[in-house]
Protein backbone atom coordinates (compact mmCIF):
# COMPACT_ATOMS: atom_id res chain seq x y z
CA UNK A 1 0.00 0.00 0.00
CA UNK A 2 1.35 3.41 -0.92
CA UNK A 3 1.44 6.36 1.44
CA UNK A 4 -1.13 8.18 -0.69
CA UNK A 5 -3.51 5.23 -0.55
CA UNK A 6 -3.62 5.32 3.27
CA UNK A 7 -3.97 9.10 3.70
CA UNK A 8 -7.06 10.25 5.60
CA UNK A 9 -8.60 13.72 5.90
CA UNK A 10 -6.50 15.90 8.21
CA UNK A 11 -9.42 16.88 10.46
CA UNK A 12 -9.69 13.32 11.77
CA UNK A 13 -6.61 14.07 13.88
CA UNK A 14 -8.45 16.96 15.54
CA UNK A 15 -11.23 14.70 16.83
CA UNK A 16 -10.46 13.89 20.50
CA UNK A 17 -9.61 10.19 20.98
CA UNK A 18 -11.43 7.91 23.39
CA UNK A 19 -9.14 6.18 25.89
CA UNK A 20 -10.28 2.97 27.59
CA UNK A 21 -8.96 0.60 30.23
CA UNK A 22 -9.34 -3.03 29.17
CA UNK A 23 -8.53 -5.60 31.85
CA UNK A 24 -8.36 -8.39 29.27
CA UNK A 25 -5.80 -6.48 27.20
CA UNK A 26 -3.81 -5.90 30.39
CA UNK A 27 -4.01 -9.55 31.46
CA UNK A 28 -2.86 -10.84 28.08
CA UNK A 29 -0.12 -8.24 27.68
CA UNK A 30 -1.76 -6.70 24.63
CA UNK A 31 -1.49 -3.13 25.93
CA UNK A 32 0.63 -1.71 28.73
CA UNK A 33 -1.58 -1.12 31.73
CA UNK A 34 -4.54 -2.22 29.64
CA UNK A 35 -4.85 1.27 28.18
CA UNK A 36 -6.30 1.37 24.67
CA UNK A 37 -6.60 4.60 22.67
CA UNK A 38 -9.25 4.73 19.96
CA UNK A 39 -9.45 7.45 17.32
CA UNK A 40 -12.12 8.48 14.87
CA UNK A 41 -9.84 7.14 12.16
CA UNK A 42 -10.16 3.70 13.80
CA UNK A 43 -13.94 3.94 13.48
CA UNK A 44 -13.58 4.94 9.82
CA UNK A 45 -11.29 1.99 9.13
CA UNK A 46 -13.78 -0.34 10.80
CA UNK A 47 -16.79 1.02 8.90
CA UNK A 48 -14.90 1.56 5.67
CA UNK A 49 -16.35 5.04 5.33
CA UNK A 50 -16.96 8.32 7.17
CA UNK A 51 -20.48 9.72 7.28
CA UNK A 52 -22.89 11.45 9.67
CA UNK A 53 -23.96 8.06 11.06
CA UNK A 54 -20.39 7.00 11.88
CA UNK A 55 -19.78 10.44 13.38
CA UNK A 56 -23.01 10.24 15.37
CA UNK A 57 -22.11 6.82 16.73
CA UNK A 58 -18.68 8.13 17.75
CA UNK A 59 -20.14 11.17 19.50
CA UNK A 60 -22.87 9.18 21.27
CA UNK A 61 -20.30 6.69 22.53
CA UNK A 62 -17.99 9.47 23.71
CA UNK A 63 -20.82 11.28 25.52
CA UNK A 64 -22.03 8.08 27.16
CA UNK A 65 -18.60 7.19 28.48
CA UNK A 66 -18.00 10.69 29.82
CA UNK A 67 -21.33 10.54 31.64
CA UNK A 68 -20.91 7.03 33.07
CA UNK A 69 -17.26 7.45 34.05
CA UNK A 70 -16.87 11.06 35.23
CA UNK A 71 -13.56 10.20 36.91
CA UNK A 72 -10.95 7.76 35.64
CA UNK A 73 -10.82 5.77 32.44
CA UNK A 74 -13.95 3.99 31.19
CA UNK A 75 -13.77 0.22 31.56
CA UNK A 76 -13.82 -1.60 28.23
CA UNK A 77 -15.71 -4.90 28.39
CA UNK A 78 -17.79 -3.74 31.34
CA UNK A 79 -20.62 -2.04 29.46
CA UNK A 80 -23.81 -3.27 27.90
CA UNK A 81 -24.88 -1.47 24.72
CA UNK A 82 -28.50 -1.72 23.58
CA UNK A 83 -30.04 -0.39 20.37
CA UNK A 84 -33.70 0.34 19.69
CA UNK A 85 -33.62 -0.92 16.12
CA UNK A 86 -33.23 -4.54 15.06
CA UNK A 87 -29.85 -5.56 13.66
CA UNK A 88 -31.11 -5.47 10.06
CA UNK A 89 -33.03 -2.23 10.46
CA UNK A 90 -31.89 1.25 9.48
CA UNK A 91 -28.34 2.14 10.51
CA UNK A 92 -28.21 0.00 13.64
CA UNK A 93 -25.36 -2.13 12.28
CA UNK A 94 -23.13 0.91 11.80
CA UNK A 95 -23.99 2.36 15.21
CA UNK A 96 -23.32 -0.98 16.88
CA UNK A 97 -20.01 -1.50 15.10
CA UNK A 98 -18.59 1.81 16.28
CA UNK A 99 -19.90 1.48 19.83
CA UNK A 100 -18.70 -2.12 19.98
CA UNK A 101 -15.23 -1.18 18.79
CA UNK A 102 -14.77 1.25 21.65
CA UNK A 103 -16.66 -0.46 24.48
CA UNK A 104 -15.88 -4.07 23.59
CA UNK A 105 -19.58 -4.99 23.70
CA UNK A 106 -20.36 -7.85 21.31
CA UNK A 107 -23.39 -9.92 20.32
CA UNK A 108 -23.66 -13.72 20.45
CA UNK A 109 -20.50 -14.12 18.39
CA UNK A 110 -18.33 -12.21 20.84
CA UNK A 111 -15.53 -13.42 23.11
CA UNK A 112 -16.92 -15.78 25.76
CA UNK A 113 -14.25 -15.04 28.37
CA UNK A 114 -11.53 -16.76 30.36
CA UNK A 115 -12.41 -18.73 33.48
CA UNK A 116 -15.71 -16.92 33.70
CA UNK A 117 -14.12 -13.48 33.38
CA UNK A 118 -13.74 -10.82 30.70
CA UNK A 119 -16.60 -12.08 28.52
CA UNK A 120 -17.97 -9.70 25.89
CA UNK A 121 -20.61 -11.99 24.41
CA UNK A 122 -24.23 -10.78 24.59
CA UNK A 123 -23.26 -7.31 25.79
CA UNK A 124 -24.55 -5.87 22.50
CA UNK A 125 -28.31 -6.16 22.02
CA UNK A 126 -30.75 -5.07 19.35
CA UNK A 127 -34.48 -4.38 19.25
CA UNK A 128 -34.63 -3.11 22.83
CA UNK A 129 -37.59 -0.77 23.52
CA UNK A 130 -36.43 2.75 24.39
CA UNK A 131 -37.03 6.38 23.48
CA UNK A 132 -33.51 6.94 22.16
CA UNK A 133 -31.35 5.09 19.68
CA UNK A 134 -28.78 3.63 22.06
CA UNK A 135 -28.52 2.86 25.75
CA UNK A 136 -25.18 2.35 27.50
CA UNK A 137 -25.23 0.62 30.89
CA UNK A 138 -22.40 -0.02 33.36
CA UNK A 139 -22.53 -3.65 34.41
CA UNK A 140 -20.95 -2.96 37.81
CA UNK A 141 -23.26 -0.17 38.98
CA UNK A 142 -26.28 -0.36 36.68
CA UNK A 143 -25.90 3.32 35.82
CA UNK A 144 -27.21 4.01 32.32
CA UNK A 145 -27.61 6.73 29.73
CA UNK A 146 -29.89 6.78 26.70
CA UNK A 147 -28.98 8.84 23.65
CA UNK A 148 -30.04 9.71 20.13
CA UNK A 149 -28.38 11.70 17.38
CA UNK A 150 -30.29 14.28 15.40
CA UNK A 151 -28.56 14.76 12.07
CA UNK A 152 -31.01 17.52 11.14
CA UNK A 153 -29.36 19.74 13.76
CA UNK A 154 -26.49 20.29 11.32
CA UNK A 155 -27.95 20.62 7.81
CA UNK A 156 -25.92 19.20 4.96
CA UNK A 157 -23.95 21.73 2.90
CA UNK A 158 -25.99 23.08 -0.01
CA UNK A 159 -23.37 21.91 -2.50
CA UNK A 160 -24.11 18.29 -1.66
CA UNK A 161 -27.59 18.49 -3.13
CA UNK A 162 -26.09 19.15 -6.53
CA UNK A 163 -22.92 17.09 -6.22
CA UNK A 164 -24.45 13.85 -4.91
CA UNK A 165 -26.56 12.95 -7.97
CA UNK A 166 -23.74 14.06 -10.24
CA UNK A 167 -21.16 11.92 -8.42
CA UNK A 168 -23.47 8.89 -8.37
CA UNK A 169 -24.40 9.15 -12.03
CA UNK A 170 -22.92 6.55 -14.40
CA UNK A 171 -19.81 7.92 -16.01
CA UNK A 172 -19.19 10.63 -13.40
CA UNK A 173 -15.66 11.97 -13.82
CA UNK A 174 -12.97 11.93 -11.14
CA UNK A 175 -13.18 15.67 -10.50
CA UNK A 176 -16.91 15.47 -9.75
CA UNK A 177 -16.47 12.49 -7.42
CA UNK A 178 -13.61 14.22 -5.63
CA UNK A 179 -15.63 17.42 -5.16
CA UNK A 180 -18.50 15.39 -3.73
CA UNK A 181 -16.20 13.53 -1.32
CA UNK A 182 -14.67 16.77 -0.09
CA UNK A 183 -18.08 18.35 0.48
CA UNK A 184 -19.28 15.20 2.24
CA UNK A 185 -16.31 15.15 4.60
CA UNK A 186 -16.75 18.85 5.30
CA UNK A 187 -20.23 17.98 6.58
CA UNK A 188 -18.72 15.29 8.81
CA UNK A 189 -16.13 17.81 10.02
CA UNK A 190 -18.90 20.19 11.08
CA UNK A 191 -20.46 17.42 13.16
CA UNK A 192 -17.27 16.20 14.81
CA UNK A 193 -15.43 19.47 15.35
CA UNK A 194 -17.86 22.36 15.49
CA UNK A 195 -20.91 20.55 16.91
CA UNK A 196 -19.33 17.77 18.96
CA UNK A 197 -20.88 19.07 22.21
CA UNK A 198 -24.08 20.40 20.69
CA UNK A 199 -27.01 19.05 22.76
CA UNK A 200 -29.25 19.48 19.71
CA UNK A 201 -27.07 16.99 17.80
CA UNK A 202 -26.44 14.40 20.52
CA UNK A 203 -29.61 14.27 22.60
CA UNK A 204 -29.68 12.73 26.07
CA UNK A 205 -33.07 11.15 26.76
CA UNK A 206 -32.48 9.32 30.03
Amino acid sequence: MTEAASRLPAFYDAVPPIVMHDLLAELLGAAEGGVLRYTYADAVRLAGHSCPTVAGAWLMTRKALGHLYPAGLPRRGALQVALRQALDEGVSGVLASVAGLVTGAASEGGFKGLAGQHGRRDLLRFGVPMRGEMRFTRIDTGAAIELAHNGQAVPRPAALRTLMPQALAPGADAATRQAFGQAWQDWVRLLLIEHADDPALIVQLA
